[in-house]
């Protein structure tokens, strides 16, 4: 019988992180945390769905993100780089690395 292999016990390597990503402190709603990707570091801040008050526009899917709908704001951890903030879906901030440039969904 020969011996089971050890697992993984990364916790950024079990399904939604597969991109490379490795937060820096705890996943606090409306708290401020720094991603390593492989395309750079990236600031990231959780918003509730209480606080999301206006319609924004997901850059990773193009649809809309309703009033009220759970996502994230990202842009870029070097200095300067809150003018680029974005709100995207969390699957599509997750999935971004995978998706090339210029898809849609429909």
């Amino acid at each position: 019988m020969s011996p089971r292999k050890a697992r993984r016990t990364d916790p950024f390597d079990r399904g939604g992180n597969r991109g490379g990503a490795r937060p820096v402190g705890g996943s606090v709603p409306g708290v401020d945390q720094v991603e390593e990707w492989p395309d750079g570091d990236w600031r990231v801040r959780r918003v509730t769905g209480a606080a999301a008050g206006k319609v924004y526009r997901c850059p990773g899917c193009d649809q809309e993100i309703r009033a009220g709908l759970p996502h994230l704001v990202s842009w870029p951890a070097w200095a300067g780089g809150e003018d680029e903030r974005r709100h995207w879906h969390t699957a599509c901030w997750r999935n971004r690395t995978r998706r090339g440039p210029g898809r849609s969904r429909y």
